[in-house]
């Protein structure tokens, strides 16, 4: 299992000051399929800031924010305490990390570096070049072990990410018809799609100054314990 660590510069003033605007003839697309979950707008950490001096904010890390499938529950870590006792168990699925909570890792008790490290779970994550809904069924778990990769941000041309960000105009774009197949924590089979991290999930980025982090996605588990993740 490959832990992609390519993160690094992420986008200084990312979202400190990124904003968002749409017209009217955009329209987000439909997500809602009567299987799948879609969350709209979690909030991430809004109170931390890359920089100094933001009105609101405090110059800090941001605040790992865990989420669990079954009933949505999140959970910020904000210390080490915390850390030891919400993170190393299976009561997650995938965590939001780093700047702007857009680094999106599953928990994996194996993997270094990642929040589960140390703890019991089992979760992997693989990207597939298809739309959420083609994606219809889990692969062996020699897949996983061979291509699954800890968590996925930016995509800077490793093919990895979940959306492509410019250093010129900063802008986070989601990259389309790119889903990744998960195994839960629990050794579940699921199917997540990451759709925008600014608030009210724009269809269009074009400008600055829009509400950061917030968090739209939508997921699906299997509870069956098969691999079978058909959505339509």
């Amino acid at each position: 299992m490959r832990y992609n660590y390519s993160f690094h510069f992420f986008i200084y003033a990312l979202f400190a000051v990124a904003m968002v605007s749409c017209s009217k003839e955009d329209a987000a697309p439909q997500v809602q399929d009567g299987r799948s979950t879609v969350v709209y707008d979690l909030p991430g950490d809004t109170l931390a800031s890359m920089g100094n001096d933001v009105e609101g904010k405090e110059h800090r890390p941001f605040y790992t924010l865990t989420f669990r499938f079954s009933d949505k529950a999140t959970r910020f870590i904000k210390t080490a305490t915390d850390s030891l006792q919400h993170l190393k168990n299976t009561d997650w699925d995938i965590a939001f990390s780093r700047e702007y909570n857009s680094f999106v890792v599953v928990n994996n008790g194996q993997v270094a570096g990642t929040p589960g490290y140390g703890g019991p779970g089992v979760g992997q994550m693989l990207i597939v070049e298809k739309p959420y809904d083609q994606v219809t069924m889990a692969p062996a778990d020699d897949e996983f072990t061979n291509n699954g990769i800890a968590g996925a941000g930016w995509d800077n041309g490793n093919g990895q990410g979940w959306y492509f960000y410019s250093l010129s105009n900063h802008i986070c774009v989601p990259v389309k018809n790119r889903t990744f197949i998960i195994r839960t924590a629990t050794g579940k089979y699921a199917k997540l799609e990451l759709l925008n991290i600014y608030k009210g999930n724009p269809p269009v980025v074009t400008d600055l100054f829009w509400p950061a982090p917030y968090l739209s996605f939508r997921y699906f588990v299997q509870e069956d314990g098969s691999r079978n993740l058909q959505t339509k």
